[in-house]
């Protein structure tokens, strides 16, 4: 049985396959949304920011 990893952080290729954009696109995006939770550059985004900033279900996002 395969074992299934869930992760908690969002990277930039997470964000682009799930939007379908540009490698500096999904950067840009990250980087907003650590702007908006009012988190140093660099931070980690949360699967939950992202969903929440994207208006994008959990439940949708995490089959990528």
């Amino acid at each position: 049985m395969p074992l299934i990893l869930n992760r908690i952080c969002i990277y930039t290729k997470d964000v682009m396959r799930i939007t379908g954009r540009s490698e500096r696109i999904s950067r840009i995006l990250l980087e907003r949304i650590r702007n908006s939770n009012n988190k140093i550059p660099g931070s980690l985004v949360t699967l939950k920011e992202f969903c929440a900033f994207t208006k994008i279900n959990t439940e949708e996002v995490e089959g990528f």
